[in-house]
């Protein structure tokens, strides 16, 4: 492997190569920047330019595109609360309340660390750890799988809001939004109303765009007024108290649960986001912080989201199996260039292999630097007049839209989840576990009907394994925690005997009808 790694060094310093990673990153942030656009779709529109590139080459620039986005998704999320990218949905719970407390510069600084981090210990992990890593995401089967959608939605739903049952509607809504389309395995509509443009189902960006980016922007005309330009600040400076050395122990907690999830195929950045930032929230003194402006929560979410990139590239590379859309592109790319996916890929190609390798690692630290170059033209945004930025944020968010199928019926759908998340925002109904069910569901659905399939319809089946039952074990822990917080809360609100004894006059008012 060093043989290999060293013989590597000089194709990746190139100055061709160079030129394609920053290039890719610098456009990466720019698409993950624009509501409606992905990594994905980014890395698909240049493949086909790369067909007389030097492999390297491209799969520099592809790397430099998917480290960017990933980071670029979290700028529209802390300055205008509109995810960029699905992952960057856990970034806006803490990342827009530090904007609107006048320290945006300082969430894009932790945002940027975080992502470099993430991104740099998955690269590693990719580099050092793929083939016991593989190995385990093999244990991951239907089974496990399922419960572990389960637990995202679980956690979510019941541990993001103060009101459980709300979040709970939230999920079940989403459920139902991705039941929509043609079932997979039997081929029979759900919920199309005999509409073609339903057939393929509703556009994971499409909602996200709708549910994130309408309901600010229809909030601005309303009001007139989100932010003034006093409340932003504009210097670089901590002022929340909190230093980076405080930021590390989450940094570390996020990149261990970014890389285990993006090893898991079907799972995501998102998952890895939201499951980091619940993390976070449960190992905090002061969890009422989270959602309110909470540097590790911008921490968490970051630092996962782009632990996830390398990692879900880990069994694509050794075992041909895509853990994410993009590393699903990324193959086709490597497939283009004449590489097979597989053990063989390490050692026939291993020079150009372990080039892009060390393409993710480099990529992550040029965004660091292209990230704090642009860090204050991006602030910039929110100085613009309300009355000016609420339609620039429909007409881009319209624009983007359009783009991913060249369809005026997902515009007309987007504006539809606007008004509805504008609803449920006044309803105090929380948004992220309807668009977590969205992603969740139909994952959470396949999974447990191949295990069912596998199983021949027992149930039993799904509790046939040690990390199904550890998964269980949590997931009913999770629920549990609303009730036993009540439980407690109730319990240090009841007086003490002692207390009775001494203070009659208080056991009197207490026992009186």
């Amino acid at each position: 492997m060093w043989d290999s790694i060293l013989s590597a060094l000089p194709l990746l310093f190139s100055p061709a190569v160079l030129l394609a990673m920053a290039g890719g990153a610098t456009i990466g942030v720019l698409i993950g920047a624009l509501p409606g656009l992905s990594a994905t779709m980014g890395i698909a529109v240049l493949i086909p330019l790369t067909f007389t590139m030097d492999p390297l080459v491209a799969l520099g620039m592809m790397a430099g595109i998917y480290n960017g986005a990933m980071y670029g998704g979290a700028i529209p999320a802390i300055l205008l609360r509109i995810p960029g990218t699905p992952a960057g949905i856990a970034t806006v719970f803490d990342g827009h309340p530090m904007a609107q407390k006048g320290q945006g510069l300082e969430a894009m600084k932790i945002a940027l660390t975080s992502s470099a981090i993430g991104g740099s210990v998955s690269a590693l992990a990719l580099l050092f750890l793929s083939p016991p890593l593989a190995a385990m995401a093999l244990k991951f089967g239907p089974v496990e799988v399922f419960w572990l959608a389960i637990f995202g939605l679980a956690a979510i739903s019941v541990l993001l809001s103060d009101a459980p049952i709300k979040g709970l509607i939230s999920a079940c809504l989403g459920l139902v939004i991705g039941m929509v389309g043609i079932d997979s395995m039997t081929g029979n509509e759900r919920f199309t109303f005999n509409v073609m443009d339903l057939m393929g189902g509703i556009d994971i960006l499409v909602l996200l765009t709708g549910l994130y980016a309408i309901p600010p922007a229809l909030t601005l005309a309303q009001e007139a007024m989100l932010l003034s330009r006093n409340s932003i600040g504009s210097g670089g400076k901590t002022r929340s108290g909190i230093g980076w050395r405080r930021l590390m122990p989450t940094w570390c907690r996020a990149s261990v649960i970014g890389v285990i999830v993006g090893i898991i195929p079907g799972t995501g950045g998102n998952i890895a986001a939201m499951l980091s930032w619940n993390e976070a929230r449960r190992v905090a003194k002061d969890k009422s912080r989270f959602g309110k402006g909470a540097p590790e929560g911008v921490a968490a979410a970051e630092c996962a989201n782009n632990a996830d990139n390398a990692a879900s590239l880990i069994p694509a590379l050794t075992l041909g199996i895509p853990g994410s859309s993009v590393s699903a592109v990324i193959l086709g790319g490597l497939l283009v260039h004449g590489m097979l996916p597989g053990p063989d890929l390490f050692t026939r190609s291993a020079p150009v292999t372990y080039g892009f390798i060390l393409a993710m690692l480099v990529t992550s630290i040029m965004l660091f630097v292209i990230g704090r170059l642009g860090a204050r033209l991006f602030i910039n945004v929110m100085y613009m007049p309300p009355l000016l930025l609420a339609p620039i944020i429909i007409a881009l968010t319209t624009i983007g839209v359009y783009a991913i199928n060249n369809s005026l019926f997902d515009v007309w759908l987007m504006l539809t989840f606007g008004v509805m998340g504008w609803g449920m925002e006044r309803l105090k109904i929380p948004l992220a576990p309807a668009v977590l069910a969205v992603i969740l569901g139909p994952v959470a659905e396949s999974s447990l009907r191949r295990a069912m399939l596998i199983g021949r319809h027992e149930v039993s089946y799904l509790f046939s394994s040690t990390i199904a039952i550890v998964m269980v074990t949590i997931i009913v822990l999770t629920v549990l925690v609303p009730v036993i917080r009540r439980l407690l809360t109730h319990y240090r609100g009841r007086p003490s005997k002692l207390a009775m004894a001494s203070d009659p006059e208080r056991a009197r008012q207490r026992f009186e009808p």
